[in-house]
């Protein structure tokens, strides 16, 4: 894995938008649209409770929200409360990259790939 200002490899694929690691291990486009009515109370459309449904359909044991190259992506306070029944890990991008390196538990990862 590998990632720099607007872009994250992941298997050999290079995506150029933020993205989603499921607990099979596919990969798909973050759903930020869902969120993106916040976007003027955040500065930044934020993660959002209302891109958490995921979480319940797959019930992951731990979820990693990279935050992007230099951790500004928001999260609301309803998102917060959601992770925290999943043992979140919330840090950069290129921290939880390093991090997925080395996990074997069933992971969702939300990946921000820009600021």
């Amino acid at each position: 894995m590998d990632t720099g200002f607007g872009f994250i490899t992941i298997r050999g694929v290079t995506y150029t938008h933020d993205i989603v690691i499921h607990t099979d291990g596919s990969v798909s486009k973050r759903k930020k649209k869902r969120s993106k009515e916040l976007k003027e109370n955040y500065g930044h459309t934020p993660l959002s409770e209302y891109e958490l449904d995921i979480l319940a359909e797959e019930r992951p044991e731990v979820v990693y929200v990279g935050t992007g190259q230099y951790g500004s992506l928001p999260l609301t306070k309803k998102a917060k409360e959601i992770l925290g029944n999943y043992a979140p890990v919330i840090a950069t991008t290129p921290e939880i990259i390093r991090a997925l390196a080395s996990d074997d538990r069933r992971y969702i990862a939300i990946l921000h790939i820009t600021c």
